[in-house]
């Protein structure tokens, strides 16, 4: 079984079962959201479904939508796109350009200019340089159902939407591409450029 607190320390969202997988999670994040806005404390600036903390910057022509919790000190700059159901976590940066779809972004994680992740659960402290990719979908597979590698077993997810599972103080290089399905433990490192496909 993955159990998502042997990735991730500090899980910002309500304490899952260990036989819980992290494409259930992201499948689930609307009513994850929806019932985490309703405890969400005065601090936070509530317009429908999306939730920014006050102490948040979001600089100009950034597009929120869907469901959003923003927390605190955190920066999302120029021209960025976040479509919900998604979860930004404390003191987080994404860079300008960039696009967060259906994921989770822990604490301190920095997502630098013109990055795309989707549908992924993504760790604290965890560095994506420019350019780098969290693929959600096999374009180019007939079969498109995702799976993945843990422990040197294949998991069929049941699902053609997942992205990645980025253990805690991982780095991820420029332009590097994390391919549907990739697991990474804690302090992974990517190469700039590098492509990660862990099921062929």
């Amino acid at each position: 079984m993955i159990n998502i607190s042997h990735f991730i320390t500090s899980f910002p969202l309500p304490t899952f079962a260990s036989n819980t997988y992290p494409w259930e999670v992201i499948n689930n994040l609307e009513n994850i959201l929806e019932n985490l806005l309703k405890s969400l404390s005065d601090d936070y600036i509530i317009t429908g479904s999306c939730a920014v903390h006050k102490t948040a910057i979001i600089e100009k022509n950034v597009t929120l939508k869907g469901s959003l919790i923003i927390g605190p000190d955190t920066f999302i700059g120029a021209n960025a796109y976040l479509r919900g159901p998604s979860y930004i976590g404390e003191r987080v940066k994404i860079g300008p350009g960039s696009e967060i779809k259906q994921s989770i972004i822990g604490s301190e994680t920095a997502i630098a200019h013109f990055n795309y992740i989707g549908n992924s659960i993504i760790g604290n402290r965890v560095n994506f340089e420019a350019g780098s990719i969290c693929a959600n979908h096999y374009n180019e597979r007939k079969n498109k159902e995702i799976a993945v590698l843990f422990h040197t077993k294949i998991i069929k997810t049941g699902t053609q939407k997942f992205g990645a599972l980025v253990g805690d103080d991982s780095k991820i290089g420029a332009n590097a591409v994390l391919s549907p399905g990739t697991l990474l433990m804690r302090e992974t490192i990517v190469k700039r450029l590098e492509l990660v496909e862990q099921v062929k």
